[in-house]
């Protein structure tokens, strides 16, 4: 069993910000694969469906950004999932717009959403799939005003298939491994 989880905040105030592309790539996996994302358990929305006869769940964590490992502990917990078997999406703000970068574990430089997947799990070990937001150009603006931004029209077109691309990586990281999925979709990086 998968586990896929998107990173974002619940509630339509945050629909559409830069903090919430994970919680879109797992609404574009969703629509893709026509999953219903209906069930309310563990403090969050999910949804399953196979890829590759194995079984995954589509998570959508609902307790905000900063205690996402909550959420994803009790799941993790409840259905056994081994944490190689985790796939997180979330919005990194030091690499650029529209970039996407696949690694198999690290650190949580400064997102509070995998500060909490990290200290719950009691590991950095699961997968994850950084949507590059960029940096704010304007030096006033703090990081959380910056990241609960939406996308300019611009931005909109190119996060959207940066968006997408995720989701097909992590579905491409199921069917065929790792390295496959690094070597397809890591290649488009503006840095």
């Amino acid at each position: 069993m998968y586990l896929i989880v998107g990173l974002g905040n619940p509630g339509k105030e945050y629909a559409g910000t830069r903090h919430n592309v994970g919680f879109d790539a797992i609404d574009f996996l969703a629509y893709k694969n026509d999953v219903k994302l209906n069930k309310l358990k563990f403090n969050a929305v999910f949804g399953e469906y196979n890829v590759n006869g194995e079984k995954v769940l589509l998570f959508k964590p609902v307790t905000y950004m900063n205690l996402s490992g909550n959420a994803v502990i009790e799941a993790v917990r409840f259905y056994k999932i081994p944490i190689e078997n985790i796939i997180v999406i979330y919005d990194d703000i030091d690499i650029g717009l529209g970039s996407l970068r696949i690694r198999p574990h690290g650190s949580s430089g400064t997102h509070n959403g995998m500060k909490s997947l990290i200290y719950q799990l009691q590991s950095d070990k699961f997968k994850r799939i950084r949507i590059g937001i960029g940096k704010s150009k304007n030096p006033n603006l703090s990081l959380a005003d910056y990241v609960l931004q939406k996308f300019d029209s611009d931005e909109r077109t190119t996060i959207n298939e940066t968006i997408q691309n995720a989701g097909l990586a992590a579905e491409d990281i199921i069917r065929f491994g790792l390295n496959h999925a690094m070597e397809n979709y890591n290649k488009n990086i503006k840095e």
